[in-house]
């Protein structure tokens, strides 16, 4: 299932993998694709909306809903 977020801080590679490496943490399978300048992530997983946005709280940045 396909989950989009508007997630703001975001604004290099290092954003890029935090993020990716957070999703991942929670379900290895993810396809993440991240758009910096859109502020967009993109989620392909199976897991719940909610969990997926905490993974990327606790990485510092801000999901808006």
């Amino acid at each position: 299932m396909k989950h989009i977020f508007t997630v703001t801080g975001m604004s290099c590679g290092h954003c890029v993998r935090a993020i990716t490496q957070a999703v991942r943490a929670l379900d290895p399978q993810a396809t993440v694709q991240v758009d910096l300048d859109a502020q967009r992530v993109e989620v392909e997983s199976q897991q719940p909306h909610t969990a997926l946005a905490d993974a990327i709280r606790y990485e510092g940045y801000t999901v808006v809903d």
